[in-house]
């Protein structure tokens, strides 16, 4: 089966993360996704390692299960072509400017005026009614706007941003859910509709949820800042052997099932930790247990001990050990495919189970400009049509594109 969204055709003009990644769901799910890039390609193309130029492990990764063509909307028949296009599309995404994009005459209401059903999904730095609406955004700058380096500082000494692009795949993930459910509000009425995607507060949204805290209520009761999550003694712990564990021990039963398995059975009835408020305000002594009582055993020897326990634990990986991980191996995580132009490559498979409409893998992470040509013809140009979207450079293919 190719998916619960098959059938739904996908203009997708976003680049770098945050979009792409909003667009690698519903291609996932099962959505023909159209990637339409600028001449020179997604930036994202030029991120990472690659054996070919254009063809990195952050885009290969970001853009599977979709279909590339290279159309410069710079030039006016790029533009009426992309015009076309929408009038059999189902969703149009973009991240560029709402002043970029009705520069380019793209607005909602130009769409709307081809096509009545369109998604039209804009995935915006800040939301539209505010003094920030028309400045750029990165992933950098929204994870300081909402204060997350400053959380972080209360771990490490300094203000740092957390290492994934976090705010970009966050915001990403919203995106796919809004337009996701503005198809079904479509398959009630009929009828389409704009769904705008701000960065700067859906993050904040998705930050706040644990740190507004004691600011919460009016007046403030407290710091702002969940202090569990801040603490510096909540990460893993290093272990006899050289490897790390990590535990979550928070309900009574997992920190009475610790202390036995410790060897320090005597903690559970020490007043300061017998319930989840006396251990909220010992933390830091408890965290300094657990650095001290961890490097007694090996990784192997603590994990069969929390195990048998029913303790929340697991071993640390790297990336590069969690491809040895017996459970990622047992579900099949991991994918190893032979790429067409890349050769092998690894990629990962699609965590969800479905007991129908079981999406898959269907296309690998495609070439510029690789489905220029057959895209055109599916969207209804004749041959004619095509080439002289070509000779006018408003359309560009990969070397050997299959019409």
């Amino acid at each position: 089966m190719a998916g619960p969204l098959d059938g739904v055709r996908v203009l997708d003009l976003t680049t770098n993360v945050m979009g792409p990644y909003a667009s690698l769901q519903l291609g996932d799910l099962g959505a023909d996704v159209w990637k339409i890039e600028p001449p020179a390609g997604d930036t994202i193309r030029n991120v990472g390692p690659a054996r070919h130029p254009g063809m990195s492990a952050n885009f290969l990764h970001l853009n599977r299960n979709k279909r590339s063509l290279a159309l410069d909307l710079k030039n006016p028949a790029g533009i009426e072509a992309l015009l076309r296009m929408i009038s059999t599309a189902d969703v149009l995404m973009h991240s560029m400017r709402p002043t970029a994009m009705a520069r380019l005459g793209l607005t909602y209401e130009s769409a709307k005026l081809r096509n009545p059903r369109i998604i039209y999904c804009g995935m915006y730095g800040f939301g539209q009614d505010g003094p920030y609406a028309d400045r750029p955004a990165y992933d950098d700058l929204i994870q300081a706007g909402v204060g997350l380096p400053v959380l972080q500082s209360r771990k490490t000494g300094e203000p740092e941003n957390v290492a994934t692009p976090l705010a970009d795949r966050a915001v990403g993930l919203a995106a796919g859910t809004a337009v996701t459910a503005a198809l079904y509000r479509r398959s009630i009425t009929g009828v389409g509709q704009e769904v705008q995607v701000p960065m700067f507060e859906t993050f904040a949204q998705f930050v706040l949820g644990d740190h507004l805290y004691g600011y919460t209520f009016d007046p403030p009761i407290g710091d702002w800042g969940y202090a569990r999550t801040m603490d510096p003694g909540r990460r893993p712990y290093p272990t006899s052997d050289g490897g790390y564990i990590a535990v979550n021990l928070y309900i009574d039963k997992h920190w009475n099932s610790f202390f036995a398995v410790s060897g320090h059975p005597e903690l559970a009835a020490d007043p300061r930790f017998t319930d989840i408020h006396s251990r909220a305000e010992h933390l830091g002594i408890l965290y300094e247990f657990l650095s001290e009582v961890f490097p007694t055993k090996t990784t192997a020897q603590w994990m069969r001990l929390l195990t048998d326990a029913d303790i929340p634990s697991i071993r640390m990986h790297t990336p590069a050990t969690l491809l040895d991980d017996p459970h990622m191996k047992a579900v099949g995580f991991f994918v190893d495919e032979e790429h067409p132009s890349e050769g092998p490559v690894r990629t990962m498979g699609i965590p969800q189970r479905w007991s129908a409409d079981a999406p898959e893998l269907r296309y690998p992470a495609p070439r510029l400009g690789e489905h220029s040509l057959a895209l055109l013809s599916e969207a209804g140009f004749d041959g004619a049509e095509i080439g002289e979207l070509v000779d006018s450079g408003a359309v560009s293919a990969a070397e050997g594109a299959a019409r």
